[in-house]
């Protein structure tokens, strides 16, 4: 062989080499990455918001924002734990004080932190037993990101109103 179909053919085993790696479980991985911006974004903002505002609704007939995130606590607190295989019930939405609430995203984070990290491709589809029935990790672990993100819109009006930029909103 010459030297040039060898350093073809090391490319190419290098190239392929790397490939599984990449590609092992694309489906849990990209559901881990929606999840970890979301993440980052719900805890800039409990961190962000001043406590004084923890109380503020912009109408009398909504929650707080203090029970947004204590509701966000909540229900991924009991979803992720579901995916783990236990069942949970929070107590966020009980809370008041802005240091409790943060505390208790935190809480709910580890547990989420653990339940995406135990997913994977070949995992996805199992079945678990959720509060709104069954589902699968995947779906569960989905839709906890999708009401992340919900819930994330709502109070990003909240700080809006109270003059605080939204960390997505932020300047890179």
């Amino acid at each position: 062989m010459n030297r040039h179909a060898i350093l073809i053919l090391a490319a190419t085993l290098a190239g392929s080499a790397a490939l599984p790696a990449q590609t092992a479980n694309p489906i849990s991985t990209e559901v881990r990455q929606a999840y970890t911006g979301i993440k980052n974004n719900l805890l800039k903002m409990a961190e962000k918001m001043p406590e004084e505002n923890y109380a503020f609704k912009p109408t009398p007939e909504i929650r707080s924002f203090g029970q947004l995130v204590g509701h966000v606590a909540d229900s991924q607190l009991r979803n992720c734990a579901a995916v783990k295989g236990e069942m949970k019930a929070g107590t966020a939405g009980a809370k008041t004080a802005k240091a409790d609430l943060v505390a208790a995203l935190k809480e709910s984070f580890a547990e989420c932190d653990a339940a995406y990290d135990s997913l994977t491709d070949a995992t996805a589809a199992n079945m678990i037993k959720t509060a709104r029935g069954e589902r699968t990790k995947l779906g569960a672990l989905a839709g906890n990101t999708t009401h992340s993100n919900e819930e994330y819109g709502y109070m990003s009006v909240y700080l809006r109103l109270k003059g605080v930029i939204p960390p997505s909103s932020e300047p890179k």
